[in-house]
């Protein structure tokens, strides 16, 4: 069993640890034995939803730091997972990508809130920027 990730991640608006062969994977983190299942035993073989259709968008998974955010962009590589994206929102770094079904999945941290971008009328003025994924990696040190 490896390391559990950081217990501070929480479900925002998923890391993988147990899975049972090709139908089954457990989500969790900081131990706990799952927080999120999912089965292919009624879709195994099914097609995702063509895109422009109603249906989950993506899940996304908030992580409480930027290097744990890093830790999990090294685990995704480590594993061979492709990334579809990655960005900067001014309030948040977020990585995309696809679990085995082709649904959408988001792991972000949230910048501290006195570091969000404004705009004259003091709003959140979020933005979508590429994300330097080497200086994200920059955090894990080492």
């Amino acid at each position: 069993m490896t390391e559990p990730i950081d217990p501070g991640v929480d479900i925002g608006h998923v890391h993988l640890q147990q899975q049972l062969g090709d139908q089954a994977a457990f989500l969790s983190a900081g131990g706990y034995h799952h927080h999120i299942g999912l089965n292919t035993w009624e879709s195994r073989g099914g097609s995702p939803p063509p895109r422009g259709t109603t249906g989950l968008f993506h899940a996304a998974i908030r992580y409480p730091t930027r290097k744990a955010l890093a830790d999990a962009l090294r685990r995704l590589g480590e594993a061979g997972v492709t990334l579809d994206g990655a960005s900067d929102h001014g309030a948040s770094e977020a990585l995309y990508l696809r679990d085995p079904d082709g649904n959408g999945l988001e792991l972000y941290w949230d910048r501290p809130r006195d570091e969000w971008p404004r705009s004259a009328d003091g709003k959140v003025a979020m933005f979508t920027a590429p994300l330097d994924l080497r200086s994200l990696m920059a955090d894990l040190g080492g």
